[in-house]
């Protein structure tokens, strides 16, 4: 749990800075709205936002609830995948997945440089699974072509091919199924609240990468479930 926090103040840093084009290798934080360099105690995951009150120290401004959100959401996912018994390759995988989710949510891009290096990492360790990841490729790149790319990026049919990989038949079939699922109930949640518009553009990424966290942790048994429903 303290682990998973802690990487996720440093996925904060990445989120913040990759679209950016900020490197996020060196450099201390600082506060966004007065730019004063953080102190190690002031930064310390989840803790320091409650000891603030969710206030920068030095400018009083509020600190976004995305910051100690997703150092508590990469502890859950940690904690989930060591239950899980899932190997060291899956930590790495939800460290990127959870970059994708808040840039593509924020920016709507999905940046080649998590989901490339991502997709040769996987290609080594999961090539069994390359036709699963053609497959998955070949229908997003279906759906984008088809729809002229207004109802997705093709940072989302890479994304694809990379879940693919990872999931593999018939997991990354649960995915996508959660992924349409979930995207077509979300999106008529937020036309009806009139928070967007019938046929606007909505971030895709995020639906796909929690489409492959839920098949990713719980795949086996949704599939050994819809064969006990079905059979």
């Amino acid at each position: 749990m303290v682990l998973g926090s802690v990487i996720g103040s440093f996925l904060n840093v990445v989120i913040y800075r990759l679209p950016r084009g900020l490197g996020f290798v060196k450099g201390r934080s600082s506060c966004p709205k007065c730019k004063v360099k953080i102190k190690w105690f002031d930064n310390v995951p989840l803790i320091s936002f409650l000891i603030l009150k969710g206030h920068c120290r030095f400018c009083g401004k509020p600190i976004s609830w995305r910051y100690p959100l997703i150092e508590l959401i990469t502890a859950i996912l940690f904690c989930l995948i060591y239950l899980s018994h899932l190997g060291f390759l899956n930590y790495l995988l939800v460290c990127g997945l959870v970059v994708v989710f808040f840039i593509d949510l924020e920016h709507q891009i999905i940046p080649d440089e998590i989901v490339i290096p991502f997709s040769v990492l996987f290609l080594i360790f999961r090539f069994n699974n390359l036709l699963s990841a053609l497959g998955s490729f070949l229908f997003l790149l279906l759906l984008y072509l088809g729809t002229k790319g207004k109802g997705m990026g093709f940072g989302d049919v890479k994304l694809a091919f990379l879940m693919g990989l990872v999931l593999g038949f018939p997991k990354v079939v649960i995915a996508f199924y959660l992924v349409f699922l979930t995207g077509a109930f979300t999106g008529i949640i937020l036309v009806l609240l009139g928070r967007a518009k019938f046929k606007q553009k909505i971030a895709f990424g995020p639906f796909l990468v929690f489409g492959t966290i839920i098949s990713l942790l719980w795949g086996e048994k949704i599939v050994r479930l819809a064969e006990k429903v079905l059979l």
